[in-house]
């Protein structure tokens, strides 16, 4: 089963339920292939029905086993639906990626609206905290299992987008507290912090700007920016047993964004 990453399948997954949220696209979407081409059974979440429904067909059409469910994370009745169907289809959840995201909107503080900054609260950290409350109460039955949150760079350093950044801040740290608190029950909580990602959303908008792009590619050592599938390699890592030592880490996808800026001294 071909999930557009660079290593072939090797079934480290296999036997494990994972749930994506905002896999209907971009990096849920590369991480919900990838993880069934490892033979997990992935419960594709998303708000978006046709683009999502087309994710679990290419899994089912590919060998893969999964089922879409609609969910709203930002609301605590269709994070509990989310839950609860996982459990219903397939008796336990091994993994939760928390990737559901939004930005749109966002800018400066002086400049953000209120309903902006409301609106990716919700989605970005209530989202992650209501998937991560639901899931929890039965991973504790199962004594395991393993969450990663998807962060952002944002979180670590100052670049732009004011309620994403101090949204994805939260992220960070209910990451490490539930780490801390869930790690003596078999579960571990982890994230990851990716740097500027070629999705259909980042494509949108440097379509819109020209030269933006480029402008963004020359603050990455490596010289290019991020595909989906750089994250979802390293989401596979964080869900497999191969982390089986790992928790309360932010594993940092950037291409060296946030190691520092070259400079041409002359010390001499």
């Amino acid at each position: 089963m071909n999930a557009e990453n660079n290593h072939p399948a090797s079934g480290r997954l296999k036997g494990k339920s994972a749930i994506v949220t905002g896999s209907a696209t971009g990096i849920g979407k590369a991480t919900a292939m990838l993880f069934a081409s490892e033979g997990a059974r992935v419960v594709v979440s998303d708000i978006d029905d046709a683009p999502a429904r087309e994710v679990v067909n290419a899994m089912v059409a590919q060998g893969g086993e999964a089922i879409f469910v609609k969910a709203d994370v930002s609301k605590p009745e269709d994070a509990q639906h989310l839950i609860e169907t996982t459990v219903r289809s397939y008796g336990q959840i091994d993994i939760l990626v928390n990737n559901a995201a939004v930005y749109r909107g966002d800018g400066d503080i002086l400049k953000v609206p209120d309903e902006v900054w409301d609106k990716v609260m919700a989605v970005n950290l209530k989202g992650t905290y209501l998937c991560c409350k639901f899931a929890i109460a039965q991973m504790l039955q199962q004594r395991s299992g393993s969450i990663v949150n998807i962060s952002s760079v944002n979180a670590l350093m100052g670049f732009s987008l004011t309620a994403y950044t101090a949204s994805k801040g939260g992220v960070e740290a209910l990451t490490r507290l539930l780490s801390m608190e869930f790690g003596p029950n078999g579960i571990r909580v982890n994230s990851i912090c990716p740097g500027t990602i070629m999705t259909e959303n980042s494509i949108a908008i440097y379509s819109e700007r020209p030269g933006l792009e480029e402008q963004v590619t020359k603050m990455y050592p490596l010289g290019r920016l991020g595909e989906p599938s750089d994250v979802a390699e390293c989401a596979l890592y964080l869900a497999s047993d191969a982390s089986a030592f790992v928790t309360g880490a932010s594993l940092v996808v950037d291409g060296g964004l946030t190691s520092g800026r070259k400079f041409d001294l002359d010390y001499t």
